[in-house]
């Protein structure tokens, strides 16, 4: 039963997905293409949220597979100290600048990231 709903689910998202596809390359606005459609906007805007949501539930798995950094900040270089293993990664952002090594407790890192998010 709970696979039976997911397939339901699954294709219906991509008919919306589809039907915003058209939409987008019809280049109507929302309201006047659901006109055309005969459809109400607001019912193309509940599936718009359902769309974002699932991709952002999605995309949230990976964004934190890859680094524990916030987006927007950026990898400014990566230096392999000569004679170690040890590597070094300097991620800045505004006038903000943190260096980290591999040996870097990834908990910590997590948490200054968050505060010069604020901050920064």
């Amino acid at each position: 039963m709970e696979e039976t709903k997911a397939m339901t689910s699954e294709y219906r998202l991509s008919q919306w997905a589809e039907i915003m596809r058209r939409r987008a390359e019809s280049g109507l606005s929302i309201v006047k293409y659901c006109e055309r459609e005969g459809m109400p906007a607001n019912r193309y805007h509940y599936w718009q949220r359902r769309l974002r949501a699932v991709a952002a539930k999605e995309l949230l798995p990976m964004e934190s597979e890859k680094s524990p950094v916030p987006a927007g900040w950026t990898q400014v270089s990566i230096t392999e100290n000569e004679g170690t293993a040890n590597s070094r990664v300097t991620i800045e952002i505004g006038k903000c600048r943190v260096a980290v090594e591999n040996t870097t407790d990834m908990e910590l890192l997590t948490k200054v990231c968050k505060a010069l998010t604020v901050i920064c």
